[in-house]
């Protein structure tokens, strides 16, 4: 996480309220997710972080304890909550103010989004600046959350954050998503044995991104998303997958990519190519039944601070 402010570290849980502040700190969405399965019996995911942000702002003050928001918004508040337990500053009061564009329920990480950054900001307005590690721990324990705090693309354990690690930042990629409706649910609930039995196109596209990452090519980190998409079209039922990559085939994108059952499937294209909005035209174009179309920037994840 990058601040502009000269943080210091402080474990005064009786600090003068004047030191303390207020912090807007963004996260970013997904688009589902680049390929996912399990690493033993832990689940996990490649996260596909987007140009599209939840903003989190938070003030604390002296005169607590309490949080309070003018959004209806229990979890972040509950991140809030925690983090500042985590701080040793429970004492305190905090106001927040939520700014999130991201639709709810469609697999593109608005909730993950909102925790993420309501923890950082809260950290940031006592001074303190926590660790990627420790935003995914205190975001877990309130929910399943996607790993957009981690930097860069990143394996993530949704349950528990038993697998964390940042696999490195994403060539230049674009994404044509679409909603086609439905209820997204979580690929990964009650999967676990499911998941196993497909380890193989699983391992297949995890090596596939690692080099696509390694050697900055778009080429390669569609190809591995395919492969897993595909992967999970053995675990549940995605009846426009077939449609999507014949599609992609058509316009010269790289690949597809999934996520949640009937959530956002995603059309991957190299951005050095510069076919995003010719294909999101053609996209509008050949699914006119698709709720919703998108076009993002796949980006590195973490959380930013806002002046």
């Amino acid at each position: 996480m990058t601040s502009g402010d000269d943080n210091t570290h402080s474990e005064d849980t009786n600090a003068d309220p004047g030191a303390l502040g207020t912090a807007t700190v963004r996260a970013p969405g997904v688009c589902g997710v680049l390929a996912q399965g399990v690493l033993g019996d832990m689940p996990f995911s490649v996260t596909c972080p987007v140009d599209f942000y939840s903003r989190v702002r938070v003030e604390v003050s002296g005169d607590g304890p309490g949080v309070e928001a003018t959004e209806d918004c229990e979890k972040t508040v509950a991140a809030v909550r925690r983090t500042l337990a985590h701080l040793r500053r429970a004492k305190l009061r905090a106001a927040v103010r939520v700014s999130n564009p991201i639709p709810r329920g469609r697999g593109l990480g608005s909730s993950s989004a909102d925790l993420s950054a309501a923890i950082a900001a809260t950290a940031l307005a006592l001074g303190e600046e926590l660790s990627p590690y420790d935003i995914a721990q205190i975001a877990l324990s309130i929910e399943p959350t996607g790993g957009v705090m981690m930097p860069g693309l990143a394996l993530f354990d949704h349950r528990a954050g038993m697998v964390r690690e940042s696999l490195g930042a994403p060539p230049p990629m674009e994404i044509v998503a679409l909603d086609f409706g439905g209820s997204p649910g979580s690929s990964m609930d009650d999967r676990t044995r499911r998941w196993s039995a497909v380890n193989k196109l699983t391992d297949e596209a995890l090596g596939l991104i690692r080099r696509g990452i390694a050697e900055r090519s778009p080429a390669l980190v569609g190809q591995g998303a395919t492969v897993a998409a595909e992967a999970g079209r053995q675990i549940e039922s995605r009846p426009r997958l077939e449609e999507l990559v014949s599609f992609a085939r058509e316009v010269g994108a790289v690949g597809v990519n999934g996520g949640h059952r009937d959530g956002v499937s995603g059309v991957l294209l190299d951005a050095t190519q510069r076919r995003g909005k010719s294909t999101y035209i053609k996209a509008r174009e050949a699914f006119p039944e698709a709720q919703t179309v998108y076009h993002f920037r796949v980006l590195s994840g973490g959380v930013q601070t806002v002046a």
